[in-house]
């Protein structure tokens, strides 16, 4: 199953090479089974392994992790100069952790028992993720974004919704925007808010409150032009180096971009399997999840044939179109 989330057979043989490597196969069935975008399921894998590494290193059988073990390994964190790491973000790497060693429980590797709130999300964030997928059918590392700064205000202000006032959570959103940059604060302000829509529809909380969390003005890159003009557009599409492979992907990107309309991250989620070759249509899946057909173009159909031959191996139909 490794083999959904990773291309490249070196990093693959790394992982199943690891002294647990079968348990890291089936944390990425199990990742896989639950619908985890890839890009979160190799951080969540990742953050598995160093966790493995870290045993390793302090004399620790996985199946002897309990709760001071999980709690050292955050304390860890803070000092890690593991090689091949790097600085990762501390939440994205606790959440994987706190996912991997859930997985552990349920299969019964642990021996021991690990305290319920260690690796159990808050009730009410665990019912917003289900309404959120159900409603709105949000993604998974959408809900894992989102996650940061809910799991943080329920620590704020309570998992009481009826105490919730306009004036304490607008005071939230004020100091954790002050601590961050434009990116995060705007995430944090739509996190809240989405939060809030769903107390309300649920009956939980006073209808409006969700009007009281700011608005975050922003005109960084007002500067810039807000589209490209039609000829600037077939330069940048023509500036492709189709003699090497990574010219070959960034075409067949940029038309599908520039023709079709195609988000990034649609881009993103293409399996082979969503191209008609016969009936000339590619199959995208949208906002909310929903299946749209459209046309493949012989433009575009070449421009993918000729990345697939010659940008890199033709993969089984269940992988995505797209390698890094």
């Amino acid at each position: 199953m490794l083999t959904e989330y990773f291309d490249s057979r070196l990093r693959i043989q790394e992982l199943r090479g690891n002294p647990n490597g079968r348990l890291l196969e089936g944390f990425a069935q199990e990742l896989r089974l639950a619908g985890y975008a890839e890009t979160t399921a190799r951080r969540h894998i990742r953050a598995a392994e160093h966790l493995i590494r870290w045993t390793i290193q302090e004399g620790i059988a996985i199946s002897a992790l309990g709760e001071q073990c999980v709690e050292d390994f955050d304390l860890h964190l803070n000092r890690c100069q593991c090689p091949g790491y790097g600085r990762t973000f501390r939440m994205a790497l606790k959440n994987g952790v706190r996912l991997f060693v859930s997985y552990l429980r349920r299969v019964g590797v642990l021996t021991t028992s690990i305290a319920a709130q260690t690796i159990q999300d808050p009730v009410l964030f665990a019912s917003f993720c289900q309404w959120m997928r159900q409603q709105r059918g949000t993604y998974d590392c959408t809900l894992y974004n989102y996650g940061v700064d809910v799991r943080e205000l329920l620590k704020s202000l309570g998992e009481d919704p009826g105490k919730y006032e306009a004036q304490s959570l607008r005071k939230f959103v004020l100091e954790r925007s002050q601590r961050c940059g434009w990116a995060s604060a705007k995430r944090c302000i739509t996190a809240v808010r989405m939060f809030l829509r769903f107390l309300i529809a649920e009956g939980k909380c006073r209808a409006g409150l969700d009007a009281a969390i700011p608005v975050m003005a922003h005109w960084r890159l007002s500067s810039l032009p807000q589209y490209l003009q039609a000829d600037e557009v077939e330069q940048v599409i023509a500036s492709c180096d189709q003699a090497k492979p990574a010219g070959k992907r960034d075409r067949a990107i940029l038309l599908l971009l520039a023709r079709l309309g195609l988000r990034a991250g649609e881009i993103v989620q293409l399996r082979l399997s969503d191209l008609n070759w016969k009936e000339a249509w590619i199959q995208v899946s949208g906002k909310g999840r929903r299946q749209t057909q459209l046309p493949l173009t012989q433009e575009i159909g070449l421009a993918i044939a000729n990345y697939l031959q010659d940008g890199r191996p033709l993969p089984n139909s269940d992988r995505y179109l797209v390698s890094a």
